[in-house]
């Protein structure tokens, strides 16, 4: 850890980060995560035989819609101006699954990894209520920041 917890008082008490002094800056966030399947369940996905419908387009919807209302869900995070979400959602065979990958951007004051994690989270649950009916033991694994840029604390870039 590079110094203390900023989300928390002096007492020990969560509480927003006032942020008002820090520049505004180009800022952005690229999060991944899986959902993993049986090939069977996967096929559904690629052939479009899914009961529900077209389980990617839906759960790129749904992880931007869960980019812009990360503030709603998680408590201390910054109502952000998002500038783009972007989702890509790959299907994987030779690991039975869905790769999600989730980039966004602002110009702002805080950086935006908790609406890229959010949105691989939304979408992944969504693929996973879309398909429950044909299995149930889907996993949702792997959700993680691999890399965001701007701010104070410049570039990160995740490890293999």
């Amino acid at each position: 850890m590079s110094g203390p917890l900023s989300h928390f008082d002096a007492r020990g008490n969560a509480h927003m980060v006032d942020v008002s002094e820090k520049p505004v800056t180009s800022r952005i966030a690229l999060a991944e995560g899986w959902v993993l399947m049986e090939p069977a369940t996967l096929s559904l996905v690629t052939s479009g035989g899914a009961a529900k419908g077209d389980v990617l387009g839906t759960a790129r919807l749904a992880g931007i819609m869960g980019a812009k209302r990360t503030a709603d869900l998680i408590p201390l995070c910054h109502p952000l101006p998002i500038t783009k979400v972007a989702l890509e959602l790959t299907p994987d065979a030779a690991k039975s699954g869905i790769h999600i990958t989730a980039t966004v951007r602002t110009s702002g004051q805080t950086g935006v990894e908790m609406e890229a994690l959010t949105a691989v989270s939304v979408a992944a649950l969504t693929v996973y209520d879309m398909l429950k009916a044909a299995e149930k033991s889907m996993q949702i694994e792997g959700i993680r920041l691999l890399r965001k840029e701007g701010g104070k604390s410049g570039t990160y870039e995740a490890g293999a």
